[in-house]
Order: structure tokens, then C-alpha cells, then sequence
């Protein structure tokens, strides 16, 4: 393949080629996202105890999956830089290698999560209704970590190879899968139908989420093996260990990955403030972390799209290319935030009523939204710039921005404002906003800096 023709996100239009590239892995996010949002919707339809479980599940989960992150954040450095140079024997390896380590890695941390669960869930919750929720719905999900992480790399590899669309289908393919299981699995009668269901709860909703996920694997890792992508990878490379390799994919994205597990650490201590104020309150941020992972889609899609061309910008020493896609996905990514947050705060509580019909739940939810969905606007910057630090491996910057941003501002204005003074729960709200800021200060800081111009991996 010729060099002009593995570049062509670089040749042209920037802003065109990456809105290109970006626009179906938005739509494949979108759909990701929304599974959830219906996993939520059908979870709300049993109880505010089942929705508080898997919230709880859920944020003692994402613990486990900085491993994933630490491996494809790395991953991305190195996919699109060897891309970028054209070396295709190189980007092969590493992609096989991605594919098999993160595997190994999710089996170890699966064992390990699964011994240590129960008792962090008694940590956050003493109601057993609660308990047994979280309990039905991990499990499985637990079990099916390595897929998980696999299917995250297939996708993530397609676009650090410039095919941002084949991923977006496989995403598509798969939620149509999970949406029309979960009412089939959770029911004893199939919502609005009279046809009979299999009354399963909420391990029914975890079912359908892991058989989606092994669906998306199984299509992803055919594409490649088979050699309908940009590289195909086979299955003597994926039996064997590269130390090299698997070093840096363990290295390169380290800070990034240590950013993740304080942010998550950070919302385990935020779970533990917000149990304090009941269990409807539990569920009303359940409701709210789903919103968010939905709002947050349309620019998942432009960061992993800008991510992708300024790592074979820097690959291919185009520094002018790098910095102007990251203030494009910057700008695009404020302005999408802030119409997401504009119909929020218009229409909070039709929001919430799409999710759960208590009353308390419902109330707690509508100033939730209005307080804490604007900071989006914040965020969406920070994650546009933040584009240049993953395609260049500096990763630092996530790690620093985390740390003053949870560690300094948020937990310790939680502390203050529930233990010291015992003010009421819009205090947390607001914890998210001050950290919001504190982020986007320390990532314009390094951006500014320009050490990730130099950095090449």
C-alpha cells in the first residue's frame, strides 16, 4: 500500500476528513450507550433497589476495567504511529499482541474481582435487596471480561486504521441484539406484549449485555482474521507473547490508566457520600451516570477520531496537522455538549420519568441534571484537547488533571460539605462541577506546555 494512501486522513480537508472518520463511531457509540440507557430503562421498570445494585455494581466494576484502559490507551500510540510510518509488519504485531494480552490481563483481574465483590458491596450498602441486585447482575459480567476487553480492541484497532465504520456496525449490530434480549430475558411477560418471557431480572439484563459483547467480538475478530480490514492478523500470532511489545502496551498508557483508577476510585468514595442520603438518591445518580455515559457519545466519537489523526500526524512528523485537529475537536466537542445540556435543563423531569416512576427518585434526579449536565460544556474541551496527549503517549497530563481534579477539589469539598457541615445532597452535584473545572485547568496547562509535540512512542 502506498504511503499517500495509508495517510489520507492527512491529505485533504482536516476538520472534513475527521468529522468523516468520527461521525460513525459517534453513531456506533451512540447505540453502545444506549443499550445501557435501556438496560436502565427496563431495570427502573423492577425497582429503585435494583437500579441502586447495578449502579453500585457498576462503579466498583469500572475499577477492574483500568487495566483495559491502561493496555488500549497504549494501543492507540502505537497502532496509529507504526500505521503512520507505514510500517504494516510492525502495526500487525501490535495489534495481535493487544488483542491477546488484554485477554490474559481480564482473567486475572476477573478472579480477582470475583472474590472481593460481596464484600465491597456491603461496604456501600447494607440492604440486602440491594445486595442481591448487584450480585445477580455481576456475576456474569465478571466472567466475560476477557471478551469484553477483546471486543474494545477490535474496535479501537479498525479505527486507529482509518475504518471507523466497520466498528460502528458491529456496534450497531450488537445493541439491536442486546435491546431486543433484555425485555425477553428480565420479564415474565414481555413488556406491552402478551408473549412469554424468561423472568430472569436483572441477571436477564447482564445476559443479554454479555451475549452482545461476545457477538461483537466474534464479528470484529472474523474481520480481521480473514483479512477484510487493513491488517490481518492470525491465529499463530495471537498464541504467542511479544514482551517487547506488551511492555510498552503496559507502560505507554499507565498514567492514563492510574487517571482512570483514581477517577473510578474517586466515584467509589462519591458512591459511598451519595449512600448516606438513601437509597432513591443511589438510584437517582445510577439514572445520572447512564445520561452522562449517553451525553458523552458524540464526542467519545470525535476524540477517538481526533485521537486516531494526530497520532499518524506525529507518525508522520505533521505537527501543524496535530494541533489543528485537536482545537477543531475541541470547539465541536463544547458546542455538542452544550446543546445535549440545554435540553436537559429545559425537560429534567421527562428525562427522569423515562427511566423510573418514583416520585423521590424523580425529584432528586431533576436537580441533579440542572446542576451537574452543564458542566458537560467543561468537559467536552477537556476531552478535545486531551486528544493530543493519547495520540502522542504523553499521558501524564490525565493522570495530573485527575488528581487535582478529584483527589484535591471534589473529595474534599464532599468530606466538608456532608461530614463537617451535613448540607443536603446538592452539595454533591456541585462537587462534580468543581472538579469539572480543576480538570479543564490542568489539561489547557499541558496542552499549552507542548511536550506531547515532541513525544513519540
Amino acid at each position: 500500500m502506498k504511503a499517500a494512501e495509508q495517510n489520507e486522513l492527512l491529505t485533504g480537508n482536516l476538520k472534513m476528513n475527521l468529522i468523516k472518520l468520527a461521525l460513525p463511531t459517534s453513531i456506533g457509540y451512540a447505540l453502545q450507550s444506549m443499550y445501557d440507557m435501556v438496560d436502565i430503562y427496563w431495570i427502573g421498570k423492577i425497582s429503585a433497589n435494583a437500579v441502586a445494585g447495578v449502579t453500585v455494581f457498576s462503579t466498583i466494576f469500572w475499577i477492574v476495567v483500568v487495566l483495559n484502559e491502561i493496555i488500549g490507551s497504549s494501543s492507540i500510540s502505537l497502532l496509529t504511529q507504526s500505521y503512520g510510518k507505514n510500517d504494516m509488519e510492525r502495526t500487525k504485531r501490535i495489534l495481535e499482541q493487544t488483542l491477546t494480552f488484554k485477554m490474559l490481563v481480564a482473567v486475572i483481574a476477573g478472579i480477582i474481582i470475583s472474590i472481593i465483590l460481596e464484600p465491597l458491596l456491603r461496604f456501600f450498602s447494607k440492604d440486602e435487596l440491594v445486595i442481591k441486585a448487584a450480585l445477580d447482575y455481576g456475576y456474569i459480567r465478571i466472567f466475560f471480561l476477557p471478551i469484553m476487553f477483546a471486543s474494545y480492541s477490535v474496535n479501537t484497532a479498525l479505527r486507529c486504521l482509518g475504518d471507523s465504520k466497520t466498528p460502528m456496525n458491529i456496534m450497531i449490530f450488537s445493541s439491536l441484539v442486546n435491546i431486543i434480549l433484555d425485555p425477553v430475558f428480565m420479564f415474565d411477560k414481555i413488556p406491552y406484549t402478551n408473549i412469554p418471557g424468561l423472568d430472569m431480572g436483572v441477571f436477564g439484563a447482564a445476559l443479554a449485555t454479555v451475549i452482545s459483547t461476545v457477538v461483537a467480538f466474534g464479528v470484529g475478530l472474523f474481520i480481521l482474521i480473514n483479512g477484510k480490514a487493513r491488517i490481518k492478523i492470525d491465529l499463530k500470532g495471537l498464541l504467542k507473547l511479544d514482551w517487547e511489545i506488551d511492555k510498552k502496551l503496559l507502560t505507554i498508557g499507565l498514567p492514563n490508566g492510574i487517571e482512570v483508577l483514581m477517577r473510578n476510585l474517586s466515584s467509589m468514595i462519591t458512591l459511598k457520600f451519595v449512600s448516606t442520603y438513601g437509597t432513591n438518591t443511589v438510584a437517582a445518580l445510577g439514572i445520572g451516570s447512564k445520561l452522562l455515559g449517553f451525553a458523552f457519545t458524540p464526542i467519545m466519537g470525535m476524540s477517538s477520531g481526533s485521537s486516531t489523526m494526530v497520532g499518524q500526524a506525529l507518525g508522520a512528523d505533521e505537527i501543524d496537522k496535530a494541533k489543528e485537529t485537536a482545537r477543531f475537536s475541541a470547539i465541536a466537542d463544547a458546542v455538542m455538549m452544550g446543546i445535549f445540556s440545554l435540553v436537559a435543563i429545559l425537560f429534567p423531569e421527562e428525562i427522569m420519568k423515562l427511566f423510573i416512576n418514583e416520585k423521590p427518585v424523580i425529584e432528586i434526579g431533576i436537580t441533579m441534571i440542572r446542576i451537574l449536565i452543564p458542566s458537560l460544556v467543561l468537559a467536552g474541551w477537556t476531552i478535545g484537547l486531551g486528544c493530543v496527549f493519547t495520540g502522542s503517549g504523553h499521558n501524564t497530563p490525565f493522570l495530573l488533571a485527575s488528581i487535582v481534579s478529584r483527589w484535591i477539589i471534589q473529595i474534599p469539598f464532599l468530606y466538608l460539605s456532608t461530614n463537617i457541615l451535613n448540607l443536603p445532597v446538592i452539595a454533591v452535584w456541585l462537587s462534580f462541577v468543581l472538579s469539572e473545572i480543576g480538570e479543564v485547568a490542568v489539561v489547557l496547562y499541558h496542552y499549552k506546555k507542548g511536550i506531547w509535540k515532541a513525544t513519540r512512542v
